[in-house]
Parts: structure tokens; sequence; C-alpha cells
């Protein structure tokens, strides 16, 4: 299965997110689209954008960065709370359509500012039930007409979706990429994903959780494609190893300086996905080859919490043994973004392609 590599953009109306190079037009469509083309010149497939209450609507930044790129894929985070099923479904399948099949679809489950936005299903086990019949009833609307759905949360009659979505080879639709570890998200993952994405455990963490997952599938007699998985983390990369240790111990004692400022960006509940990787702590600063722990005590959230650190050669050959895992997807980042962008596009991604 081949491989693919995206990047991040975080998406905020705070400049400095996660040490990046704030400036009063961080978050402009020039800034934005100036990111994005320079995913597609240094062979980057694409990029997760951030999404959250309180930041630009998600969708309508992927609009309008699919729109001023060529090859650009927006990996669009998108939250059942904010969205009814059906009108989701045709907004998406219209983008999909006007881009030639470059949406890709990150379906969020954990909480947010429910009140903000007028959701009131805050009960965790219902929440991941309406995830479940979300994701069913936009998949059927993609790829069916004459919709008809009776479902617990949602209810359609005789719903198509137009336009249709662009059939790009097997793809027939928008990936539904989505994460979570808990129990609840796991048996969603198995049954109505297509792509499950990890944050940066160790190799033992992951190699568990796939076995998991897919076991997991058979179990709920999954009528889907074989469930494929990514990793999102942050990979501090430079010309040698010295140097790039010596590159993220000094953004750690920064973090530790500003108390982490600007880096935990995932609420003050922590969900069962980011307390396992805060868990690590424990089990030593370094993990594997050259996962580093530190950050997250620091205030390190999300995928800022673990990173991999070192040479090109030494970050792409811990990433080759997540694929060797079963790992297809790769959502890395560092800052400052866009030179990044640029210096792990030239260094690391050609010593991974397959």
């Amino acid at each position: 299965m081949k491989t693919e590599f995206l990047w991040y953009i975080p998406n905020q109306t705070v400049s400095g997110h996660r040490g990046d190079d704030g400036g009063d037009n961080h978050n402009s469509l020039e800034t934005l689209t100036a990111h994005a083309r320079a995913l597609e010149a240094h062979g980057w497939k694409g990029a997760l954008l951030g999404a959250g209450w309180g930041r630009p609507d998600c969708f309508t930044v992927g609009a309008a960065l699919a729109a001023r790129t060529t090859s650009f894929e927006p990996l669009i985070a998108i939250r059942p709370g904010y969205w009814r099923p059906a009108h989701f479904a045709s907004s998406a399948a219209t983008l999909d359509h006007l881009t030639g099949g470059r949406v890709r679809i990150n379906i969020v489950s954990g909480q947010d500012n429910l009140a903000a936005y007028g959701d009131g299903e805050g009960d965790p086990s219902h929440r991941y039930d309406r995830t479940r019949e979300f994701m069913q009833l936009v998949r059927r609307l993609w790829t069916e007409e004459d919709v008809t759905y009776a479902g617990t949360y949602f209810q359609v009659a005789g719903s198509t979706v137009l336009p249709r979505c662009a059939v790009v080879g097997d793809r027939r639709h928008p990936r539904l990429y989505f994460g979570g570890a808990s129990g609840a998200a796991e048996r969603v993952a198995a049954s109505e994903a297509d792509v499950q994405l990890f944050w940066g455990e160790p190799l033992d963490g992951i190699r568990e959780r796939i076995a998991r997952l897919r076991d997991l599938g058979k179990a709920l007699d999954r009528n889907l494609p074989p469930l494929e998985f990514g990793l999102r983390i942050t990979t501090v990369v430079r010309d040698t190893s010295a140097e790039a240790w010596a590159v993220a111990e000094a953004k750690v004692a920064a973090m530790a300086r500003s108390g982490g400022a600007g880096w935990h960006d995932h609420g003050p509940k922590v969900a069962v996905g980011q307390q396992r990787l805060l868990d690590l702590q424990a089990r030593g600063e370094v993990l594997d080859d050259n996962l580093y722990t530190a950050p997250g005590r620091f205030g390190g959230g999300g995928a800022g919490t673990t990173w991999l650190v070192g040479s090109a050669e030494e970050v792409a050959r811990s990433l080759r043994k997540y694929r060797a895992l079963g790992v297809t997807h790769f959502i890395l980042s560092d800052t400052p973004y866009l030179a990044e962008i640029e210096r792990q596009g030239e260094k690391l991604l050609p010593l991974l392609r397959d």
C-alpha cells in the first residue's frame, strides 16, 4: 500500500503556535496559501488543518486553499456536533467535485466548547454513538442515491447529494480519518473509519493498538475495505543528531520557561489518547531510538507531546519502523512551519519514498 506524507497547518487566530514565527498576517489567506504551495513544491500530499471553536472555520479555510492550489489536499477536521450529516455530505461532495477529488476528512468526536456552538451531547458514549451514525449516513449519501435513514440521532428521507464526489481510480469519496484511544472510539474506528490516526506512541504501543483494531473490525463484522493507519507526530530534523537534539532541548527549555504557552491546544479535559502520551514520561525521557517524551512534561499536547528527534536518516529510520507495523499515512510537523515544510521536504521525504 502506498505511503502518504502530509503536513500540518495550525489555522490559529493567535500567532506563535508551538513556537512558530508569529506575525500579524500569520493567518491571512496569503500566508496560508504560501504554506499550501510550499507543500506542493516540496513533495507533500497535503496538510491536516487545525480545528476547534475559536479558530477560523476549518472547512472554509480548506476550500480557500484548495482553490488557490493545484494538487494540495486539505485534511479538513469536522465535528458531528457542528454539522448535520446531509448538509456536510453535500458541502464536502461539492468541494470534492470542484477540486477533482482532493478532499480528505478528519472526523473529531472529542469535546470542544459545546455550549458555544449549541451542542448538547456531552456524554461520551452517546457522542460516539452519534459519530458512528454520522459516518454511516455520510458514506451512504456519498455512494448511494435516494437515501432513507432513520437513526437515533439523524434521519433523512429520499436524500440524494448532488453534485457527486469525484471518482479517482478506486477512490469513490473522501477518506474518513478518525482518532481516539478510548474503547468507544476504537469501536467506531474499527467499524466505520477509513484511516485510524495515532499520536506519537512508542512502537510497542502502536503495534498493540493496530492488532486490537484489526481484531475489533472482525468482531464487529466490518464491511468496508481494511482499516488503514496513520501517525500524527512532531519531527525535529537537522543535518546531524547532535544538532537536532540541541534544537529539541532548547525548545523544551523555552517551553519550561513559558509554562508551555501556545503548545497545549487540546483543552483542560485530558482524553484517553492524550493521557497515554503523558504516561510515557514514567518510562523514560527517550523511548525506542529517538522518541522524546519531555515536551509533554512542559505543556506539549496532542502531536506536540512527543517528538521524533534526529538527523534526517535517523528520523526516517524511525518512521520506516512504524511503516513496517502497518502505518501508511504520516502527518508530520515542526516549527517554524514554513521553514520546516521546506527543510523536511528536501531532507526527510526523499529518504521515505516507496
